[in-house]
């Protein structure tokens, strides 16, 4: 009988396995994929000595009808030319167009028409019998004098009378007109509702004027239309803007309020000013009851509220007669922001129990994870719809039921939101990333930044995304369904899952399972830090990440965010061999009958062997014989006496050895983390770096020797690495029950 033998090198004990070797050079450095250095954005991902950026400045009057639900305004805007470059025109972002009749937006969207279909979405593919979009009433110089302009789609170019010079700035002026679309009916990301029992609106207002696009070192004018899923590109500036409203609203909005002696009654203003000192628990400034009152009264007189607000990239607002006002400090390091939130009666009593205080949970997590809050408040207004982001301001969902009861899921859902949208505030209003090009450079770091501050903050929050576990589904869908994440905004498929769900989980298992949390959070840090209030890359992340670790993550960044591929790793076998073992009895099977002789390359007949296999599949017969040769030249001849062959026999002969064959069956390398049981009931946890696949990116062997004798072996034991098929992860194999035993409750 033929002895198995194993050669032990004293240096190591782990072998690889070359069998069926391939190489989709996993490994190789992202080298020509990421874009070349210079001295705008260096090797190392930070921004160079010469990075740039523009700065735009607004000077805006709108007014709100709340009878027609429309928007009317004009705004001053400055542009600084901070580029190398002389400037002949200039682009402006005009998004409600999109709700044109002839909008690309609908015309470009698929939408198959089934046997029912929700009526809101019945009526976005009908014929408007209403006017949506901007109504540009003028474009002038600050003479007067009327500027040359072309409208295309959701973008506007401005050409100018003479080109803005390196260094130099210039003023112009916008006046126009839209109707306010519904965002119960309609959808979008901010609008009307209607609140037909005591015949009032609530309005979130966003995109309601004219904004610059971006032009920056990497795609110049950053003019790709909108056409509904990819969100925005800005630049950065100082903000006033004058609100007037019905005098009987109260009113949400970005910046710091100018003149609240002029909007606020006495007993508001002076809740609000308490308010800056409270720090254990909201300030109730605007009351229900009042809210309610509030309600009733219907002025047709109007009332103006100013705001400032320097060095953010956008403005939005909310008004509305219904609200109440809750508003509390928040102590950071250095800063002391005011959570606030806004919601109508229709929110309790959910809303005053919970929104501020997850506005007050974001700003300290984020605080801790990234950058500290730089602005002077962080408001939560309440909506039925989509939660949606903007400085200093959100639109949040989360409603009970009439009577005021609601279910966790509600609960915990509203929260979720809250944290998201009040996150945004620092992807991407401050982490100034490319929405309308990269999603996921906001929505995936700041949903992984949620799921860190849910479960930081609270107490065995229900996360939905972040955990590995969580993104499986979406990871086995057909490959045809789904896309990279390094994929365009207005090209993914499978919206959530890939713009949020799987970047959020892999820089959640690059700081679990891959860097570890110091590294990781270290780097994640420096990220933020560095490109605070500037407009980073991809290669950015990639490289900073990467540069303030140490750690080699290109293999991760190729897999993750530029295949399909899905994490599936298979424990193919495992054999346990131990010095003095009794030889275990084989069985030879009989070479099949009729089976044809081959040829071989050289065309030599080969017969078909009869094939030798192993018996027992598991541990239940014992360890296999191991015998030890010594066969490395170094130590034979004159060197032979510096190896004692009797002490490392000796001391191997107590150990139990045992070889494991893992195979990569979903594409996607990974690390490998192994938890062995032994026979005595305790267990070990083994974590292996994903480099070792690098040899061979598919079959690979370990052989792991201890001086226990292991029972049972599970792969991936805490479900860290999100592999898709936990039926191969374990040794001794358990074999699944069939559908008809399942029926039928069989074991």
């Amino acid at each position: 009988m033929k002895r198995i033998i194993l050669v032990i090198n004293l240096a190591f004990i782990s072998t690889v396995f070359f069998a069926q070797q391939e190489w989709d050079a996993k490994f190789e450095q992202l080298g020509s994929i990421l874009p070349t250095p210079n001295e705008y954005r260096t090797g190392s991902g930070a921004p160079g000595e010469k990075y740039w950026q523009q700065k735009v400045d607004y000077n805006i009057s709108i007014t709100l009808n709340d009878l027609n639900q429309s928007i009317s305004g004009t705004e001053k805007i400055t542009y600084h030319n901070n580029s190398p470059h002389t400037l002949k025109y200039l682009w402006i972002q005009l998004d409600q167009n999109m709700r044109n009749k002839d909008s690309n937006t609908m015309k470009t969207r698929a939408t198959p028409l089934g046997d029912s279909i929700p009526a809101k979405f019945l009526s976005m593919g009908m014929e408007k019998d209403f006017e949506r979009g901007f109504n540009i009433e003028s474009i002038t110089t600050t003479n007067g004098q009327a500027l040359k302009y072309v409208i295309n789609q959701t973008m506007m170019r401005i050409d100018l009378p003479q080109p803005i010079q390196v260094g130099g700035s210039y003023e112009f002026n916008i006046a126009w007109n839209y109707n306010i679309n519904d965002r119960m009916s309609e959808g979008g990301r901010s609008g009307y509702e209607y609140f037909p029992k005591d015949d009032n609106y609530l309005y979130t207002i966003a995109q309601f004027f004219p904004r610059l696009a971006v032009y920056d070192d990497v795609n110049g004018w950053q003019n790709k239309q909108f056409l509904g899923s990819g969100e925005f590109a800005l630049e950065f500036g100082d903000y006033t803007v004058k609100l007037t409203v019905p005098e009987d609203h109260i009113v949400a909005a970005t910046g710091t309020l100018q003149n609240p002696e002029e909007v606020l009654s006495a007993a508001h203003l002076a809740r609000f000013n308490q308010s800056k000192t409270s720090y254990d628990k909201p300030v109730i400034i605007v009351t229900q009851e009042e809210a309610i009152e509030n309600e009733k009264t219907k002025s047709t007189g109007f009332k103006s509220w100013v705001y400032y607000a320097e060095n953010v990239r956008d403005f939005a607002f909310a008004s509305s007669r219904k609200f109440i006002w809750d508003c509390q400090a928040v102590k950071l390091d250095t800063k002391t922001p005011l959570a606030m939130s806004y919601y109508p009666k229709e929110g309790n009593p959910l809303w005053e129990q919970e929104s501020t205080k997850a506005v007050v949970a974001t700003l300290k997590a984020y605080s801790r994870h990234t950058i500290e809050y730089p602005y002077v408040k962080a408001i939560s207004v309440h909506s039925a719809s989509i939660g949606m982001e903007y400085p200093m301001i959100c639109f949040n969902f989360g409603r009970p039921n009439e009577d005021g009861t609601y279910s966790d899921r509600v609960k915990y859902g509203m929260i979720g939101v809250i944290i998201h949208e009040v996150g945004h505030n620092f992807f991407p209003m401050i982490i100034n990333s490319d929405e309308r090009q990269w999603t996921w450079m906001d929505e995936g770091l700041n949903t992984f930044v949620q799921y860190l501050t849910e479960q930081e903050e609270y107490v065995d929050f229900p996360s939905r995304r972040g955990p590995a576990a969580n993104i499986v589904p979406y990871m086995t869908m057909p490959k045809n369904e789904i896309r990279p994440i390094m994929t365009n905004s207005e090209q993914l498929k499978q919206f959530g899952w890939n713009a949020y769900a799987k970047p959020a989980t892999a820089l959640n298992i690059l700081r679990e399972t891959v860097m570890g949390r110091e590294l990781f959070d270290a780097a994640f840090k420096e990220y933020a830090e560095r490109w605070a209030f500037k407009r980073p890359e991809p290669a950015d992340l990639f490289r900073t990440l990467e540069d303030a670790s140490a750690v080699d993550l290109d293999w991760f960044w190729k897999g993750w965010f530029y295949t399909v591929d899905h994490v599936d790793i298979e424990i193919e076998g495992v054999k346990w061999m131990k010095i003095g073992a009794e030889p275990i009895a084989k069985v030879e099977v009989e070479k099949p009958k009729g089976k044809k002789s081959k040829k071989n390359k050289k065309g030599a007949v080969e017969e078909a062997m009869e094939e030798v296999v192993e018996e027992a599949i598991d541990f239940s017969k014992g360890p296999k014989p191991l015998t030890i040769v010594n066969t490395n030249p170094m130590f034979n001849g004159e060197f032979a006496n510096m190896v004692d062959d009797k002490q490392i026999i000796e001391k191997a002969s107590k150990k139990n050895f045992y070889e494991m064959k893992f195979i990569n069956k979903g594409g996607l390398v990974s690390p490998i983390i192994l938890e062995f049981t032994f026979s005595d009931g305790t267990k070990t946890v083994e974590r292996i770096p994903a480099e070792i696949w690098r040899m061979n990116e598919t079959n690979i062997s370990k052989v792991f020797s201890f001086d226990k004798e292991v029972t049972n072996i599970v792969l991936d034991p805490f479900k860290e690495t999100a592999d898709t098929e936990t039926s191969n992860n374990v040794f001794p194999k358990v074999s699944e029950k069939s559908k008809f035993d399942k029926l039928n409750g069989k074991a």
